[in-house]
């Protein structure tokens, strides 16, 4: 088994976007070879990513908070998941806005 060193995970980071432990892992699977490392993290859970990534989160919530001549706006999206409340996520997102 070959030694995983930090460059290695952040090359592969850099070629994959994957997450840090995603990479170490995949790096460990393949005994240290990025470009079999890359092929592994396709297959095992950035075609996943790929797939979420293109979603519209179509529900959601947007706050504008005006203080003096300062303004912040908010927007909060969220993927309706089915069997949800709607009342329920909509408390929470506004309890989270107004953080």
């Amino acid at each position: 088994m070959a030694a995983i060193s930090a460059k290695m995970v952040k090359e592969l980071r850099e070629l994959t976007n994957a997450g840090m432990m995603d990479c170490k892992k995949a790096l460990t699977n393949c005994d240290g070879d990025l470009a079999k490392a890359a092929d592994w993290l396709r297959e095992n859970g950035i075609a996943k990513a790929v797939k979420k990534a293109g979603r519209i989160a179509a529900e959601g919530l947007s706050k504008v908070v005006v203080k003096g001549n300062k303004a912040c706006v908010v927007e909060i999206n969220l993927w309706m998941n089915h069997g949800m409340e709607k009342i329920v996520q909509k408390f929470t997102l506004q309890r989270l806005s107004d953080q």
